[in-house]
Protein backbone atom coordinates (compact mmCIF):
# COMPACT_ATOMS: atom_id res chain seq x y z
CA UNK A 1 0.00 0.00 0.00
CA UNK A 2 1.26 3.56 -0.90
CA UNK A 3 1.18 5.60 2.26
CA UNK A 4 2.95 8.48 2.03
CA UNK A 5 5.24 9.96 -0.56
CA UNK A 6 7.10 13.07 -1.05
CA UNK A 7 9.94 14.22 -3.50
CA UNK A 8 12.83 16.54 -2.42
CA UNK A 9 16.37 18.26 -4.14
CA UNK A 10 19.47 19.34 -2.90
CA UNK A 11 21.63 21.49 -4.50
CA UNK A 12 26.00 20.99 -5.01
CA UNK A 13 27.66 18.64 -2.89
CA UNK A 14 29.45 21.39 -1.33
CA UNK A 15 26.16 23.19 -0.39
CA UNK A 16 24.24 20.30 1.47
CA UNK A 17 24.71 21.72 4.83
CA UNK A 18 22.78 25.07 4.00
CA UNK A 19 20.38 23.12 1.81
CA UNK A 20 19.60 20.82 4.89
CA UNK A 21 19.36 24.23 7.23
CA UNK A 22 16.15 25.29 5.09
CA UNK A 23 14.96 22.12 4.91
CA UNK A 24 14.43 22.30 8.61
CA UNK A 25 12.93 25.39 8.74
CA UNK A 26 10.55 24.61 6.30
CA UNK A 27 8.30 21.02 6.62
CA UNK A 28 8.58 18.14 4.15
CA UNK A 29 6.82 18.64 0.79
CA UNK A 30 3.86 16.22 0.41
CA UNK A 31 0.73 16.35 -0.98
CA UNK A 32 -0.67 20.03 -1.10
CA UNK A 33 3.08 21.82 -0.36
CA UNK A 34 3.87 25.02 -2.30
CA UNK A 35 6.08 24.15 -5.13
CA UNK A 36 9.74 24.15 -5.02
CA UNK A 37 11.67 26.99 -5.39
CA UNK A 38 13.97 27.46 -8.38
CA UNK A 39 17.55 26.68 -8.00
CA UNK A 40 19.87 29.30 -7.49
CA UNK A 41 21.78 30.36 -11.09
CA UNK A 42 24.87 28.11 -11.57
CA UNK A 43 23.90 25.80 -9.70
CA UNK A 44 23.85 22.39 -10.35
CA UNK A 45 19.90 20.37 -10.18
CA UNK A 46 19.61 17.06 -8.53
CA UNK A 47 17.81 14.44 -9.68
CA UNK A 48 14.47 14.11 -7.15
CA UNK A 49 15.03 11.46 -4.37
CA UNK A 50 11.47 9.81 -3.54
CA UNK A 51 10.60 8.37 -0.33
CA UNK A 52 7.60 6.07 0.35
CA UNK A 53 6.43 4.31 3.26
CA UNK A 54 4.67 1.72 2.82
CA UNK A 55 4.13 0.47 6.68
CA UNK A 56 2.20 1.69 8.74
CA UNK A 57 -0.78 2.56 6.76
CA UNK A 58 -2.48 5.87 7.41
CA UNK A 59 -5.20 5.62 10.29
CA UNK A 60 -2.90 2.41 11.87
CA UNK A 61 -2.66 2.18 15.55
CA UNK A 62 0.84 0.35 16.86
CA UNK A 63 0.91 -1.80 19.74
CA UNK A 64 4.36 -2.86 20.96
CA UNK A 65 5.82 -3.63 24.47
CA UNK A 66 9.19 -1.31 23.55
CA UNK A 67 8.69 2.40 22.39
CA UNK A 68 9.52 1.46 19.16
CA UNK A 69 7.60 1.48 16.05
CA UNK A 70 8.78 -0.01 12.62
CA UNK A 71 8.66 1.63 9.31
CA UNK A 72 9.28 0.12 6.09
CA UNK A 73 8.88 1.57 2.57
CA UNK A 74 11.35 2.50 -0.27
CA UNK A 75 13.41 5.48 -1.81
CA UNK A 76 15.06 6.55 -4.62
CA UNK A 77 17.30 8.74 -6.41
CA UNK A 78 15.43 9.62 -9.31
CA UNK A 79 11.67 9.41 -9.33
CA UNK A 80 11.17 9.71 -12.72
CA UNK A 81 13.34 6.50 -13.35
CA UNK A 82 10.42 4.50 -11.59
CA UNK A 83 11.48 1.52 -9.22
CA UNK A 84 11.80 -1.46 -10.76
CA UNK A 85 15.06 -3.20 -11.10
CA UNK A 86 16.63 -6.11 -13.76
CA UNK A 87 19.88 -7.26 -12.04
CA UNK A 88 22.54 -9.54 -13.73
CA UNK A 89 24.85 -11.26 -11.31
CA UNK A 90 27.50 -11.84 -13.27
CA UNK A 91 30.47 -14.61 -11.34
CA UNK A 92 33.78 -15.22 -12.52
CA UNK A 93 34.57 -18.80 -12.05
CA UNK A 94 38.11 -19.50 -13.68
CA UNK A 95 40.57 -21.71 -12.28
CA UNK A 96 41.81 -18.68 -9.78
CA UNK A 97 38.67 -18.25 -7.90
CA UNK A 98 39.50 -21.60 -6.08
CA UNK A 99 41.89 -19.75 -4.18
CA UNK A 100 41.36 -19.09 -0.62
CA UNK A 101 39.31 -16.12 -0.07
CA UNK A 102 41.17 -14.79 3.49
CA UNK A 103 37.20 -15.53 5.62
CA UNK A 104 35.71 -17.91 7.09
CA UNK A 105 33.17 -17.65 4.64
CA UNK A 106 31.04 -21.53 5.39
CA UNK A 107 31.67 -19.65 9.20
CA UNK A 108 32.82 -23.64 10.62
CA UNK A 109 35.17 -21.68 12.90
CA UNK A 110 38.05 -22.16 10.38
CA UNK A 111 39.41 -20.05 7.90
CA UNK A 112 41.17 -21.70 4.68
CA UNK A 113 44.46 -20.65 3.73
CA UNK A 114 46.52 -21.13 0.59
CA UNK A 115 48.77 -23.64 1.14
CA UNK A 116 51.25 -21.88 -1.45
CA UNK A 117 51.94 -19.54 0.97
CA UNK A 118 52.17 -20.92 4.58
CA UNK A 119 54.64 -22.85 5.96
CA UNK A 120 53.49 -26.22 5.77
CA UNK A 121 54.97 -29.52 5.68
CA UNK A 122 55.88 -30.79 2.07
CA UNK A 123 52.71 -32.90 0.71
CA UNK A 124 50.80 -31.71 3.79
CA UNK A 125 48.10 -30.76 0.73
CA UNK A 126 48.03 -31.45 -3.13
CA UNK A 127 49.53 -29.19 -5.65
CA UNK A 128 46.89 -28.24 -7.40
CA UNK A 129 44.98 -27.01 -3.95
CA UNK A 130 44.60 -23.02 -3.20
CA UNK A 131 42.23 -23.37 0.02
CA UNK A 132 42.90 -25.70 3.01
CA UNK A 133 38.81 -25.24 3.11
CA UNK A 134 37.28 -25.69 0.18
CA UNK A 135 34.33 -24.11 1.64
CA UNK A 136 35.97 -21.02 2.15
CA UNK A 137 36.98 -20.38 -1.76
CA UNK A 138 36.48 -17.20 -3.29
CA UNK A 139 34.47 -18.48 -5.61
CA UNK A 140 32.59 -19.71 -2.82
CA UNK A 141 32.61 -15.99 -1.37
CA UNK A 142 31.18 -14.93 -4.56
CA UNK A 143 27.93 -17.03 -4.51
CA UNK A 144 27.36 -16.84 -1.11
CA UNK A 145 27.10 -12.61 -1.68
CA UNK A 146 24.91 -13.08 -4.49
CA UNK A 147 22.64 -15.27 -1.87
CA UNK A 148 22.94 -12.44 0.34
CA UNK A 149 22.21 -10.34 -2.42
CA UNK A 150 18.36 -11.93 -2.85
CA UNK A 151 17.52 -11.88 0.63
CA UNK A 152 17.84 -8.10 0.76
CA UNK A 153 15.70 -7.90 -2.60
CA UNK A 154 12.18 -7.02 -2.90
CA UNK A 155 11.11 -9.62 -5.32
CA UNK A 156 7.75 -7.72 -7.20
CA UNK A 157 10.28 -5.28 -8.21
CA UNK A 158 13.56 -6.77 -9.39
CA UNK A 159 14.28 -9.18 -11.51
CA UNK A 160 17.63 -11.10 -10.75
CA UNK A 161 19.52 -13.32 -12.93
CA UNK A 162 23.15 -14.93 -13.19
CA UNK A 163 25.86 -15.19 -15.59
CA UNK A 164 29.27 -16.79 -14.95
CA UNK A 165 32.12 -16.66 -16.96
CA UNK A 166 35.63 -18.35 -17.45
CA UNK A 167 37.86 -18.92 -20.96
CA UNK A 168 38.96 -22.97 -21.56
CA UNK A 169 42.39 -22.74 -23.41
CA UNK A 170 44.41 -25.45 -24.77
CA UNK A 171 47.26 -26.58 -22.04
CA UNK A 172 49.94 -26.97 -24.23
CA UNK A 173 49.71 -23.43 -26.00
CA UNK A 174 47.99 -21.44 -23.41
CA UNK A 175 45.23 -20.15 -26.37
CA UNK A 176 41.97 -20.98 -26.28
CA UNK A 177 40.84 -23.99 -27.42
CA UNK A 178 38.56 -23.03 -29.81
CA UNK A 179 37.97 -19.79 -32.01
CA UNK A 180 33.68 -20.08 -31.69
CA UNK A 181 34.00 -21.54 -28.01
CA UNK A 182 31.70 -19.69 -25.40
CA UNK A 183 33.58 -18.47 -21.98
CA UNK A 184 30.28 -17.07 -20.38
CA UNK A 185 26.88 -19.28 -19.50
CA UNK A 186 23.46 -17.68 -18.84
CA UNK A 187 22.82 -19.60 -15.37
CA UNK A 188 19.24 -17.91 -15.02
CA UNK A 189 17.62 -15.42 -16.98
CA UNK A 190 16.20 -12.44 -15.40
CA UNK A 191 13.39 -13.60 -13.27
CA UNK A 192 11.23 -12.70 -10.18
CA UNK A 193 12.13 -16.42 -9.00
CA UNK A 194 14.70 -15.88 -6.29
CA UNK A 195 14.12 -19.77 -5.46
CA UNK A 196 15.37 -20.35 -9.33
CA UNK A 197 18.24 -18.03 -8.82
CA UNK A 198 19.49 -19.87 -5.57
CA UNK A 199 19.36 -23.40 -7.82
CA UNK A 200 21.39 -21.59 -10.47
CA UNK A 201 23.98 -20.17 -7.78
CA UNK A 202 24.45 -23.90 -6.25
CA UNK A 203 24.93 -25.11 -9.96
CA UNK A 204 27.94 -22.48 -10.57
CA UNK A 205 29.54 -23.63 -7.16
CA UNK A 206 28.85 -27.16 -8.13
CA UNK A 207 31.39 -26.98 -11.73
CA UNK A 208 33.47 -25.47 -9.50
CA UNK A 209 36.53 -22.90 -10.81
CA UNK A 210 38.09 -23.64 -14.15
CA UNK A 211 39.83 -22.07 -17.16
CA UNK A 212 41.09 -18.68 -17.72
CA UNK A 213 39.30 -15.45 -17.80
CA UNK A 214 37.10 -13.48 -20.25
CA UNK A 215 35.68 -10.30 -19.37
CA UNK A 216 33.84 -9.29 -22.77
CA UNK A 217 32.32 -12.25 -23.41
CA UNK A 218 30.44 -11.89 -19.76
CA UNK A 219 29.64 -8.06 -20.45
CA UNK A 220 28.02 -9.12 -23.76
CA UNK A 221 26.11 -12.25 -22.55
CA UNK A 222 24.85 -10.16 -19.76
CA UNK A 223 23.75 -6.73 -22.06
CA UNK A 224 21.98 -9.12 -24.60
CA UNK A 225 19.72 -10.88 -21.85
CA UNK A 226 19.32 -7.36 -20.10
CA UNK A 227 18.08 -5.57 -23.35
CA UNK A 228 16.74 -8.48 -24.57
CA UNK A 229 17.92 -8.96 -27.81
CA UNK A 230 16.89 -11.50 -30.53
CA UNK A 231 17.61 -15.01 -29.06
CA UNK A 232 17.84 -13.59 -25.56
CA UNK A 233 15.85 -15.75 -22.60
CA UNK A 234 15.14 -12.73 -20.51
CA UNK A 235 11.92 -11.35 -21.23
CA UNK A 236 13.04 -7.43 -22.38
CA UNK A 237 11.32 -4.54 -19.56
CA UNK A 238 11.28 -1.29 -20.82
CA UNK A 239 10.46 0.38 -17.39
CA UNK A 240 12.92 -1.47 -15.40
CA UNK A 241 16.55 0.42 -14.47
CA UNK A 242 19.25 -1.86 -15.74
CA UNK A 243 22.26 -3.07 -13.79
CA UNK A 244 25.11 -5.64 -13.83
CA UNK A 245 27.56 -6.65 -10.88
CA UNK A 246 30.25 -7.70 -12.07
CA UNK A 247 32.29 -9.70 -9.52
CA UNK A 248 36.24 -10.63 -10.19
CA UNK A 249 39.10 -11.85 -8.55
CA UNK A 250 41.46 -11.10 -11.72
CA UNK A 251 41.79 -9.17 -15.33
CA UNK A 252 40.84 -10.29 -18.79
CA UNK A 253 43.20 -12.75 -20.28
CA UNK A 254 41.12 -13.77 -23.39
CA UNK A 255 39.83 -13.47 -25.83
CA UNK A 256 43.39 -12.36 -27.44
CA UNK A 257 46.63 -14.52 -27.12
CA UNK A 258 47.91 -16.62 -24.06
CA UNK A 259 44.48 -17.37 -20.99
CA UNK A 260 47.34 -16.31 -18.26
CA UNK A 261 48.80 -13.19 -19.36
CA UNK A 262 46.15 -9.79 -20.06
CA UNK A 263 46.73 -8.62 -23.55
CA UNK A 264 46.17 -5.11 -25.01
CA UNK A 265 43.15 -6.65 -26.73
CA UNK A 266 41.73 -7.98 -23.77
CA UNK A 267 41.41 -4.94 -22.03
CA UNK A 268 40.03 -3.26 -25.22
CA UNK A 269 37.35 -5.95 -26.07
CA UNK A 270 36.25 -5.48 -22.09
CA UNK A 271 36.07 -1.87 -23.02
CA UNK A 272 34.17 -2.01 -26.24
CA UNK A 273 31.81 -4.40 -24.68
CA UNK A 274 31.08 -2.05 -21.65
CA UNK A 275 30.49 0.95 -24.33
CA UNK A 276 27.86 -1.53 -25.83
CA UNK A 277 26.52 -1.50 -22.42
CA UNK A 278 26.69 1.92 -21.86
CA UNK A 279 24.53 2.56 -25.19
CA UNK A 280 21.71 0.38 -23.75
CA UNK A 281 21.61 2.04 -20.74
CA UNK A 282 23.14 -0.55 -18.28
CA UNK A 283 25.01 0.22 -15.90
CA UNK A 284 28.09 -2.06 -14.82
CA UNK A 285 29.32 -1.79 -11.15
CA UNK A 286 32.58 -3.61 -10.81
CA UNK A 287 34.00 -5.44 -7.47
CA UNK A 288 37.35 -6.82 -7.68
CA UNK A 289 38.27 -8.77 -5.26
CA UNK A 290 41.98 -9.84 -3.89
CA UNK A 291 45.08 -8.78 -4.60
CA UNK A 292 45.19 -9.98 -7.93
CA UNK A 293 42.66 -7.99 -9.28
CA UNK A 294 43.94 -5.05 -7.12
CA UNK A 295 47.14 -5.28 -8.82
CA UNK A 296 45.56 -4.98 -12.52
CA UNK A 297 42.21 -2.87 -12.04
CA UNK A 298 42.18 -1.06 -14.95
CA UNK A 299 39.83 -3.16 -17.08
CA UNK A 300 37.43 -2.88 -14.01
CA UNK A 301 37.63 0.38 -13.34
CA UNK A 302 37.30 1.52 -16.78
CA UNK A 303 33.96 -0.81 -17.69
CA UNK A 304 32.52 0.62 -14.68
CA UNK A 305 33.48 4.47 -15.54
CA UNK A 306 32.36 3.81 -19.13
CA UNK A 307 28.66 2.77 -18.49
CA UNK A 308 28.65 5.43 -14.98
CA UNK A 309 29.10 2.67 -12.30
CA UNK A 310 30.74 2.30 -9.73
CA UNK A 311 34.62 -0.19 -9.21
CA UNK A 312 34.68 -1.18 -5.58
CA UNK A 313 38.33 -3.15 -4.26
CA UNK A 314 37.60 -5.24 -2.23
CA UNK A 315 41.44 -6.59 0.14
CA UNK A 316 39.59 -9.67 1.18
CA UNK A 317 37.62 -11.59 -1.30
CA UNK A 318 35.40 -13.07 1.73
CA UNK A 319 34.31 -9.70 3.07
CA UNK A 320 32.71 -9.14 -0.84
CA UNK A 321 29.10 -10.87 0.81
CA UNK A 322 29.06 -7.50 3.17
CA UNK A 323 30.08 -5.00 0.51
CA UNK A 324 27.13 -5.84 -1.98
CA UNK A 325 24.40 -5.97 0.47
CA UNK A 326 25.88 -2.34 0.99
CA UNK A 327 25.92 -1.24 -2.41
CA UNK A 328 23.01 0.48 -3.88
CA UNK A 329 21.70 0.62 -7.22
CA UNK A 330 18.87 2.94 -6.06
CA UNK A 331 21.52 5.39 -5.16
CA UNK A 332 20.27 5.71 -2.01
CA UNK A 333 23.32 5.67 0.39
CA UNK A 334 21.14 5.77 3.99
CA UNK A 335 17.50 6.52 5.37
CA UNK A 336 17.06 7.93 8.42
CA UNK A 337 13.57 8.21 10.78
CA UNK A 338 12.77 11.00 13.03
CA UNK A 339 10.66 11.61 15.71
CA UNK A 340 9.48 14.92 15.61
CA UNK A 341 7.27 14.96 18.64
CA UNK A 342 10.07 13.79 20.62
CA UNK A 343 13.07 14.93 19.14
CA UNK A 344 14.82 11.20 18.59
CA UNK A 345 16.27 9.89 16.15
CA UNK A 346 16.81 6.45 14.97
CA UNK A 347 19.38 5.29 12.50
CA UNK A 348 18.16 1.87 13.32
CA UNK A 349 17.33 1.37 9.59
CA UNK A 350 18.37 -1.67 6.68
CA UNK A 351 18.03 -0.03 3.39
CA UNK A 352 18.43 -2.65 0.87
CA UNK A 353 20.50 -2.24 -2.74
CA UNK A 354 16.96 -1.53 -4.21
CA UNK A 355 16.44 1.05 -2.02
CA UNK A 356 13.85 -0.51 0.20
CA UNK A 357 14.28 0.05 4.11
CA UNK A 358 13.24 -1.55 6.67
CA UNK A 359 13.96 -0.09 10.56
CA UNK A 360 12.57 1.41 14.06
CA UNK A 361 12.13 4.97 15.19
CA UNK A 362 11.70 5.85 19.35
CA UNK A 363 7.68 6.50 20.25
CA UNK A 364 5.25 7.75 22.78
CA UNK A 365 2.80 6.65 23.69
CA UNK A 366 -0.40 8.76 21.26
CA UNK A 367 0.03 10.85 18.63
CA UNK A 368 3.66 11.27 16.83
CA UNK A 369 5.16 12.98 13.84
CA UNK A 370 7.34 11.05 12.23
CA UNK A 371 9.98 12.27 9.38
CA UNK A 372 11.34 9.99 6.95
CA UNK A 373 14.41 11.25 5.19
CA UNK A 374 16.90 9.77 2.39
CA UNK A 375 20.32 10.23 1.26
CA UNK A 376 21.15 9.72 -2.04
CA UNK A 377 24.77 8.89 -3.30
CA UNK A 378 25.12 12.20 -5.17
CA UNK A 379 24.18 14.12 -2.20
CA UNK A 380 20.28 14.80 -2.47
CA UNK A 381 18.12 14.07 0.09
CA UNK A 382 13.95 13.88 0.20
CA UNK A 383 11.94 13.94 2.87
CA UNK A 384 8.10 12.45 4.43
CA UNK A 385 6.72 13.42 7.49
CA UNK A 386 3.51 11.61 8.69
CA UNK A 387 1.45 11.04 12.22
CA UNK A 388 0.94 7.77 13.96
CA UNK A 389 -0.37 6.81 16.62
CA UNK A 390 1.24 3.99 19.33
CA UNK A 391 -0.01 2.25 22.28
CA UNK A 392 1.80 0.06 24.96
CA UNK A 393 0.92 -4.06 24.08
CA UNK A 394 1.14 -6.82 21.92
CA UNK A 395 4.56 -7.87 20.72
CA UNK A 396 6.35 -8.77 23.36
CA UNK A 397 9.79 -6.54 24.57
CA UNK A 398 12.50 -9.43 24.21
CA UNK A 399 10.77 -10.01 20.56
CA UNK A 400 11.20 -6.23 19.65
CA UNK A 401 14.67 -5.98 21.24
CA UNK A 402 15.86 -8.89 19.08
CA UNK A 403 14.82 -7.84 15.75
CA UNK A 404 16.57 -4.61 17.02
CA UNK A 405 19.68 -5.74 18.06
CA UNK A 406 19.43 -7.71 14.51
CA UNK A 407 19.11 -4.57 12.28
CA UNK A 408 21.93 -2.83 14.62
CA UNK A 409 24.39 -5.23 13.94
CA UNK A 410 23.74 -5.04 10.08
CA UNK A 411 23.95 -1.37 10.15
CA UNK A 412 27.48 -1.58 11.95
CA UNK A 413 28.42 -4.51 9.41
CA UNK A 414 27.84 -2.49 6.08
CA UNK A 415 29.14 1.04 7.56
CA UNK A 416 32.49 -0.61 7.57
CA UNK A 417 32.43 -0.68 4.20
CA UNK A 418 30.39 1.53 2.94
CA UNK A 419 30.85 5.45 2.69
CA UNK A 420 31.15 5.98 6.34
CA UNK A 421 31.69 9.76 6.31
CA UNK A 422 29.19 10.60 4.63
CA UNK A 423 26.49 8.62 6.31
CA UNK A 424 28.38 9.83 9.72
CA UNK A 425 27.94 13.58 8.85
CA UNK A 426 24.40 13.26 6.94
CA UNK A 427 23.09 11.52 10.49
CA UNK A 428 24.88 14.20 11.87
CA UNK A 429 22.74 17.02 10.56
CA UNK A 430 19.73 15.47 10.94
CA UNK A 431 20.05 15.46 14.71
CA UNK A 432 21.55 18.97 14.47
CA UNK A 433 17.94 19.80 12.69
CA UNK A 434 16.15 17.95 15.49
CA UNK A 435 18.04 20.28 18.24
CA UNK A 436 17.20 23.68 16.21
CA UNK A 437 13.06 22.84 16.25
CA UNK A 438 13.36 21.87 19.93
CA UNK A 439 15.36 25.13 20.52
CA UNK A 440 12.74 26.78 18.30
CA UNK A 441 9.96 25.57 20.06
CA UNK A 442 11.60 26.77 23.74
CA UNK A 443 11.73 30.07 22.59
CA UNK A 444 8.06 30.19 21.62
Amino acid sequence: MRAFEAVGRAGRRWGRLAGLALLAAAPARGEGAPPEAAPAAGAEERAPVAVLVETPAPGTVLEGQLHQARITGSARANADLGDAFDVMVVIDVSASTATASGTDVDRDGVVGVDPAHELLPPGAYPSEVRSTDPQDTVLQAEVLAARALLESLDPSRVRVGVVSFAGEVDPTTGLRRRIDQHDAWLEVPLTHDYTAVQRGLTAVLARGSHGATNFAAAVRLAVAELAGVAGARSAPRDDAQKVVLFLTDGMPTLPIGRGDVEDDGDHEAAVRAADVAHKAGITINTYALGARALRYPRSATEMARRTVGNYTPVQRPGDVGVILRGTTFADVEDVVFSNLTTGELSTDVRVAPDGSFDGYVPVQEGRNRVRVTALATDGATGSVEFDLEFRKGGRTEQEKALELERLRGMNRELMLHREAEDIRRFRERQRKELELRREAGEER
